[in-house]
């Protein structure tokens, strides 16, 4: 028998997960991973993490499987939190779910679990694992969950050959309805709960309130840029080469307090993010006011009104070397090589149709539609067909 080590999180995903590797022949090992101690910062009784330890337990004891806890706040602090921090300083919107996958998930939980003699390592994601031989070597495939409605790959689109090796994705072919029924027939208590949202692990937490425990409140202004504004309508160049072209469609804007009109304050320029309506707390606009951008250095919120806002659409992005990924290894792009593909900026983006560009010092996306409020941080994840073949951070 095998040995699996799943990260049971008081959910019905990984509840089910469990019980379809036991009913497979796999020797089940449950373990709940306690990522954070600070109860001030969330919303306490949306996900507070003893009610999910416990669900975990009763789920274990259910199945008649070996259950502990492990205590992981302190890289989850380090390698999630602290980076979340640093980012958000810098002005750029991190997704620590993604990170999370790849460093504490699939890094630390799995060498924990590898120590405890696990064959495999598996999760309740929505997502599928495929394997192709390509020169008499195994290669694994990341593949999109069948439930489309709940596909989570992108969640793990920075994970690599050798964590994909070690993962299992019980639940991968089956849509969340089908799960439920499994954990209604067979009474598990996680049957009707709810699904967890906000940051993994931490449960639901005021973004701002976390924040600004390393991040310290500081007044600024917030400045409209009207549609009309000249910088929208500059003529566009001739270029000398698709590289030329492409950088000026990924270029970020320089926008300046004099291009528009000062119409609020806010209290921290790190607290908003790209395409952001909640929280301006400006009112008497035709239509609803859009952060287009925000400079941090000099404290200032930029909005434009209405979703088709110039200062929200791009055609191009840009990932620079040393953070594109591919988990397809094989199919990397060289220099000056392009490759029709589709992507998402953000996870339940529906797919655009893409291509991707290398050149010496990264990777350009090019959609083909205009995209909304591409965002500094944030993951670009690119598919062919079904498969997941790699990501970056838009830079």
């Amino acid at each position: 028998m095998k040995r699996v080590i799943i990260g049971l999180s008081g959910g019905v995903d990984s509840s089910v997960a469990a019980y379809l590797l036991q009913q497979q022949g796999y020797e089940v090992i449950g373990l709940f991973m306690k990522n954070w101690h600070d109860d001030s910062v969330t919303i306490s009784n949306e996900c507070p993490w003893l009610d999910d330890s416990n669900d975990a337990m009763l789920v274990a004891e259910k199945l008649g499987i070996p259950f502990q806890t492990v205590d992981l706040s302190e890289q989850y602090k380090e390698r999630i939190v602290d980076y979340m921090f640093n980012e958000y300083e810098k002005g750029r919107t991190p997704n620590p779910d993604v990170l999370c996958n790849r460093e504490i998930k699939f890094d630390v939980f799995m060498k924990i679990a590898l120590d405890l003699g696990a064959d495999y390592v598996a999760t309740g994601h929505y997502c599928r694992k495929g394997v192709v031989e390509k020169e008499a070597k195994e290669v694994y495939q990341l593949l999109a969950g069948k439930d489309t409605n709940k596909d989570q790959s992108y969640f793990l689109c920075q994970l690599s050959q050798e964590q994909l090796a070690k993962a299992l994705f019980p639940i991968g072919e089956l849509t969340k309805p089908e799960v439920r029924e499994i954990a209604d027939d067979i009474g598990l208590v996680t049957a009707d709960k709810k699904d967890s949202q906000g940051l993994c692990f931490i449960g639901k937490v005021k973004l701002p309130y976390f924040l600004q425990q390393q991040l310290k409140p500081k007044e600024g202004v917030i400045v409209e840029i009207p549609k009309e504004q000249e910088i929208f309508s500059i003529e566009v160049p001739e270029f000398s080469s698709q590289e030329d072209k492409l950088e000026y469609l990924s270029r970020k804007i320089d926008y300046k307090i004099d291009l528009g009109k000062v119409v609020g304050k806010h209290q921290g320029a790190h607290y908003f993010t790209k395409g952001q309506r909640k929280g301006l707390a400006v009112g008497g606009t035709l239509e609803p006011l859009f952060v287009i951008d925000t400079n941090v250095e000099e404290n200032v919120i930029y909005t434009g009104q209405g979703k088709e806002h110039p200062g929200l659409l791009k055609k191009a992005l840009f990932v620079t070397n040393d953070e594109l990924h591919w988990i397809r290894e094989d199919l990397a792009l060289k220099v000056d090589e392009t490759l029709k593909v589709e992507a998402r900026i953000r996870y339940r983006q529906p797919l655009q149709k893409a291509t991707l560009h290398k050149v010496d010092s990264g990777l350009y996306v090019e959609f083909e539609e205009y995209q909304s409020a591409i965002t500094e941080g944030q993951f670009v994840a690119w598919y062919i067909n079904e498969e997941l073949l790699g990501s970056g951070v838009i830079s």
